[in-house]
């Protein structure tokens, strides 16, 4: 990269990167539609192996609450000085109605506050913007380049085509 400052793009990219590897969003079509300190606004396309309730057209709330932990620890990277690897401490949920199917669901999520132990976020999911499915307040351990592992940044931000 040409500047130690990645841009919105390159972000966009990283956090792409980082959400394919995470073994459970791997298999769904999670697209970055915004990445950067500011927040990180994610979207999955509406597949009917996301209902919990297929008789009503509900969706799992379990994917509620992936997608919320996703988002957040996601807004974690590009809020540090580094990135590092942060597991999640905790994560509450606020459910406020279901997701209904055949609808996209939209994530977005910020870092309220950087510790040097903790990072605190909040995310919200929606499929119409005026009327939230969940809230989601999520906290981060830190675990400091000491327990990062040696080529972590690298790796978000490595080309695409590693022949280039």
């Amino acid at each position: 990269m040409s500047s130690d400052t990645p841009d919105a793009a390159a972000w966009r990219r990283a956090i792409t990167r980082f959400v394919t590897v995470i073994p459970h969003t791997r298999g769904f079509a999670l697209t970055v539609l915004e990445a950067g300190p500011e927040r990180v606004l994610l979207r999955l396309p509406w597949d009917d192996d996301l209902l919990g309730d297929s008789t009503r057209g509900l969706l799992h709330g379990g994917v509620a609450t992936m997608l919320l932990d996703t988002a957040c620890g996601s807004a974690v990277l590009p809020a540090l000085p580094e990135p590092e690897v942060c597991p999640t401490l905790d994560l509450r949920v606020d459910h406020y109605r279901p997701g209904v199917a055949e609808q996209d669901l939209y994530v977005e999520a910020r870092v309220v506050s950087v510790t040097a132990s903790v990072v605190f976020t909040e995310g919200r999911l929606w499929q119409c913007a005026e009327r939230p499915i969940a809230r989601g307040i999520a906290n981060f351990m830190r675990l400091g380049a000491r327990n990062t592992p040696p080529g972590f940044k690298q790796a978000l931000f490595a080309a695409e085509h590693d022949h280039d």
